[in-house]
């Protein structure tokens, strides 16, 4: 049973593309099933989280990530009466819009996309899902409802622009072409995706870091929450095998933060006893999140990983390497568009002027993976990337 705010699929906006119902599936089923079938999808297998994809097997990707930011999503919608099929659809597509190389990619290409409308992830997840997949004969994109839409474009809470700001290319042409009510809140579906995110990538940042040897336990039972389930460990299962232990203790962690949600959550729908999706969006704060004292605890331990993970020396260094090959790779597509494959020409035929021309190449470079970026770098470079200034 649904609660009464959970977005209901039979009172669905629908699609911009009219099409017939599915006898099989409901509109976000079909949703979720577009997005894993999409080739921006499949390339989330070689995009990095926080190490290059080519560092090693065991650590994350963006695409076990998003299966992970998806997993907990359906848990924490099921318990509230959510509708899980559009948590997990808006969960595996939040993803898409990253470039190779993380957000480190993300900050090169934005700075490079700055004099021709900017570049954010959240917004070319958007322009990915209703443009560039093109698969189907009757419309570009993966003419999603306009749920899962709104969920994409603001599952971090409303998008306004700041004073002096504007809100990215990609997030203006999509709402133009379909109100996604960005002054709003999303669906409670929406804020369990965003919240999901959190979870799981504070999760398996601990998990790599430790792989990676740039901390260890010890350091972990000096911060708040991992310290103390290490201790419960170490109560239960004394001298308990070192890799064992750190599951065991991380997954007290992982429980604790979905507990949490879903506690709070309880709270403040009980509170607000919203009886509709709108009730939600029209709410002065999310109804999806940490209670204080966790979320001041996970910020020590965000800290600590940017601290002694996101900016260690040997990141770093990774760090200034893979930003000079998106710095080499976007001049040189904007000077040499016909090195571009041949499936982008007609694109850039249509491209007459600087601005949509830098919009194609910020298009391909972002879909790019690790892996290819590194390869084609150095194929038409045939050298080191240059150093960022």
């Amino acid at each position: 049973m649904f609660a009464p705010y959970a977005c209901l699929p039979d009172a669905s906006r629908g699609r911009l593309h009219e099409e017939r119902m599915s006898s099989f599936r409901s509109p976000f089923q079909r949703d979720r099933d577009r997005i894993i079938h999409s080739s921006a999808f499949r390339r989330l297998k070689h995009k990095t989280q926080v190490f290059v994809e080519h560092e090693g097997d065991y650590y994350r990707t963006r695409l076990t990530h998003s299966i992970e930011v998806a997993q907990v999503a359906r848990t924490i919608s099921g318990v509230l009466g959510l509708n899980t099929d559009l948590a997990e659809a808006i969960a595996l597509a939040h993803d898409l819009g990253h470039t190779p190389f993380g957000h480190t990619g993300e900050d090169a290409l934005a700075e490079l996309m700055a004099p021709f409308g900017g570049f954010d992830h959240n917004a070319q997840a958007l322009r990915i899902v209703t443009q560039l997949e093109r698969h189907y004969a009757d419309f570009d994109g993966l003419n999603l409802t306009w749920e899962a839409l709104e969920g994409i474009a603001k599952h971090n809470g409303p998008v306004v622009a700041g004073l002096g700001e504007a809100l990215p290319y990609a997030l203006v042409e999509a709402n133009a072409e379909w109100d996604l009510e960005l002054h709003t809140y999303a669906s409670a579906e929406a804020q369990v995706a965003a919240i999901a995110d959190d979870i799981a990538y504070s999760h398996h940042d601990l998990h790599d870091g430790l792989r990676s040897g740039l901390f260890d336990e010890a350091d972990l039972m000096e911060l708040p929450v991992t310290g103390p389930a290490f201790a419960e460990v170490d109560a239960l299962y004394p001298g308990l095998e070192k890799m064992r232990r750190r599951h065991e203790a991380l997954r007290r962690v992982f429980g604790r933060m979905v507990e949490d949600v879903i506690a709070v959550a309880n709270i403040r729908l009980d509170a607000a006893k919203p009886q509709s999706v709108h009730d939600i969006r029209a709410m002065e704060g999310t109804v999806i999140r940490f209670s204080k004292p966790l979320y001041q605890e996970l910020k020590a331990i965000r800290s600590f990983l940017f601290t002694r993970m996101y900016r260690a020396p040997s990141v770093m260094k990774e760090r200034t390497r893979v930003t000079a090959v998106v710095r080499d790779l976007f001049p040189l597509f904007m000077a040499q568009p016909e090195l571009l494959p041949t499936e982008w020409a007609e694109d850039v035929a249509r491209a007459d002027t600087h601005m949509l021309l830098a919009r194609i190449v910020a298009d391909y470079v972002a879909g790019m993976t690790d892996r290819f970026a590194i390869q084609e770098h150095a194929r038409l470079f045939d050298a080191a990337p240059s150093q960022p200034e």
